[in-house]
């Protein structure tokens, strides 16, 4: 290459375009310049590896100064394709030259005033964009007392007009008209990166940078998407509104390249040997043992809790039907624990372990931040800013401390848990985002601890629009019993003497990271004896709640849960088909969440509205005695003393006086009934 270093730019990258073959023999870029006729792009693709290997001073003066080199690097693209595809060269007049991979990364923090000019890749999370708008790179101005047309090149923010008319006959120094259909324009658009959660170091906010995109690099990423962009850095001055320009100036990217490496979960590099060793793991039979002990090894026992977040971690398989409704894939999951009891650590696990995960608390959390903002920009337009469940799309979105959160706040996350989407009408903007991600939530009892006597509506400040969209809901009691605080004990000071968990996890965390993301392309689709065993679950369920008496024990909600789960246990596998064995595993897991949320109290029998409405049968059949006995005394006495209620209610059902008084309570809560005066009732 000694001979190539005292060529040109233009002609060294010509002789890398027309010379670079691939390990098959075959002229990789002379190919891709042929297939931009065929296509009709303007843009040829450039693997930055490979020319750092075929001329690695070119790469690196790409790098060192990309505004003298690059327009080099375009010239010389044009005219390999002008030998390739003469007719379609002519046709677009020039060739821009993308490059993919820089061999550096650049942290987003680290960007400042040494960066500036130089060609980098940064990676981040899209938070904002906006509308594309036309840019002019080329305006003709007329000239208003001559009619002279005059060319004029446009760089930089501001519009440059001519300094004087080239009619030498005229001369002036304007006025100028700038005539819109002659002059020439660009797609154009903004977005806004911001630092990776998993990239942040402890304690910091994450920092953001504006990237400028042009031409066929507008809208290939949506907020949320995770982006490698490659780009040259650059400042502009910032302005004080009467002082004029000021010292300081703000960075941004001028991109050349946007490789959105996170819209799937494929985005986590698998080599080979890692591939080898994901097909050898899933043939062992104890595969799912192996998998749940090595989710959170550091946190002791938890087993059901542990498979529970498995399966929210490979997820079931989302269904479009042709008359456009969709059924979503992702499970939610709820804990619902004593203080003590690691749920936090659990959530904090999960947002690391998950190929695409985010942790937020729910005391620092509003609609908007979960959702998506509204923000004015300086130009006085409304853009959209993504909040965290957009941002963890196809992923998990661990929400602590759920109960926390103002209510207003919280219904915000309804449409996003069911239709996983999030619809905005805000300032003009009317949009739908989506927002495919699992929900993982943690809250404390309302009490402090959880009250085994009272219905998960009373132990928990969450709606009951909430809970019914959780697949599983767990309860976390921190109960002493001696064997089992011996071993919690010896597992924790052992954890803490020696810095590591007492047992080896069967598959370390980054293999299971990427066991996960290969698993998560796998769409296994149910089997015939599965069919049969979720049925037979769901009717025998089903069966028990026949009489008119009895409560409803399972809803269809739950039917659909319970497939979404068994999907994702043969995920787990890596098979096609969704087996009996899942089916059931599934099915014991479902009961273990029933018998912990889905039990009235008070008959002792599975009743689905606990969770549902928030009242038990047996609850609302005791209100409607007090309801009803309410209505036959107002006819009689127009208001409805309560020493006579609570004797009548005793007399005729048995309710006693301090049962009666809180039935009553409940009536005037719910607004179906209220007191005139002080002792006395009356129907709403």
């Amino acid at each position: 290459m000694t001979e190539a270093k005292t060529l040109s730019p233009m002609d060294r990258f010509q002789s890398f375009l027309g010379s670079f073959t691939t390990d098959e023999g075959l002229l990789k870029y002379r190919q891709r310049l042929s297939q931009m006729a065929v296509s009709g792009v303007g843009f040829l693709l450039v693997d930055f590896d490979e020319l750092m290997t075929y001329d690695s001073a070119l790469a690196r003066s790409i790098i060192e100064t990309p505004d003298d080199v690059l327009k080099y690097v375009s010239d010389a693209a044009w005219a390999q394709l002008k030998i390739v595809a003469p007719e379609y060269a002519e046709k677009i007049g020039k060739v821009v030259v993308r490059f993919r991979g820089l061999p550096e990364t650049v942290q987003l923090r680290l960007i400042g005033s040494e960066q500036l000019g130089r060609f980098i890749m940064v990676d981040g999370i899209l938070v904002r964009s906006t509308a594309i708008q036309p840019l002019l790179i080329k305006a003709v101005f007329k000239c208003r007392k001559c009619d002279q047309e005059v060319p004029v090149e446009q760089k930089g923010s501001f519009l440059e007009a001519p300094p004087m008319c080239p009619n030498p006959a005229c001369r002036r120094a304007g006025p100028f008209d700038l005539v819109e259909e002659r002059s020439s324009f660009i797609d154009s658009q903004e977005i806004r990166i911001q630092e990776k959660p998993e990239d942040l170091p402890p304690g910091q906010l994450p920092r953001w940078l504006d990237i400028k995109l042009a031409e066929d690099l507008v809208d290939v990423a949506r907020p949320g998407d995770r982006v490698s962009i490659t780009g040259t850095v650059r400042a502009v001055q910032e302005f004080a509104s009467r002082r004029g320009g000021l010292r300081t100036f703000n960075l941004f990217i001028d991109a050349n390249f946007v490789d959105v490496a996170g819209k799937e979960h494929e985005a986590v590099q698998i080599s080979p040997e890692e591939e080898h060793q994901i097909l050898e793991l899933a043939k062992d039979p104890l595969i799912h043992n192996k998998l749940i002990a090595s989710v959170a090894p550091s946190i002791y026992g938890y087993d059901h809790l542990k498979e529970a977040i498995l399966y929210l971690l490979f997820s079931g398989v989302s269904k479009s039907f042709p008359d456009g409704i969709t059924i979503r894939g992702d499970a939610n999951v709820l804990f619902i624990g004593d203080p003590g009891t690691a749920k936090s650590q659990l959530l904090q696990y999960v947002a690391k372990i998950a190929p695409r995960g985010l942790y937020t608390s729910g005391r620092g959390s509003t609609a908007a931040g979960l959702t998506a903002a509204v923000i004015q920009e300086k130009g006085g337009g409304m853009t959209l800013e993504a909040g965290a469940l957009v941002l963890a799309d196809k992923g998990i979105c661990c929400i602590d401390e759920i109960d926390k959160m103002r209510p207003e706040d919280r219904v915000a996350i309804h449409e996003a848990m069911e239709q996983q989407t999030v619809s905005i009408a805000k300032g003009g903007i009317v949009a739908t985002l989506n927002a495919r991600s699992s929900v993982l939530a943690a809250s404390n009892p309302t009490l402090g601890r959880y009250d085994p006597y009272r219905t998960i509506a009373e132990n928990v400040n969450l709606p009951v629009t909430i809970l019914s969209r959780f697949d599983l809901i767990f309860i976390i009691k921190d109960e002493p019993e001696s064997e089992l605080d011996t071993r919690m004990a010896e597992h924790i000071l052992t954890l803490h003497k020696t810095g590591v968990t007492p047992v080896e996890p069967p598959i370390l965390p980054v293999l299971l990271r990427k066991y996960i993301s290969y698993a998560r392309q796998i769409k296994p689709i149910l089997s015939e004896e599965a069919v049969k065993r979720l049925e037979e679950f769901y009717l025998k369920m089903r069966s028990a709640s026949e009489s008119r008496d009895s409560p409803i024990a399972i809803t269809p909600r739950q039917l659909e849960a319970l497939i979404r789960l068994a999907e994702a246990r043969a995920k787990a596998t890596l098979h096609k088909t969704v087996s009996v064995d899942d089916a059931g595993a599934v099915i014991l897991l479902m009961r273990t969440s029933l018998d912990q949320v889905g039990i009235d109290v008070t008959s002792g029998k599975y009743d689905i509205d606990v969770i549902m409405t928030g009242k038990p049968k047996s609850l609302r059949d005791r209100l409607q005695f007090v309801l009803s006995t309410i209505i036959d005394m107002e006819k009689a006495t127009g208001m409805v003393k309560d020493e006579d209620l609570y004797e009548r209610l005793q007399k005729e059902y048995d309710i006693n006086r301090d049962e009666a008084s809180r039935l009553v309570g409940q009536l005037v809560k719910d607004g179906t009934v209220y007191s005139p005066s002080a002792g006395y009732y009356k129907r709403t």
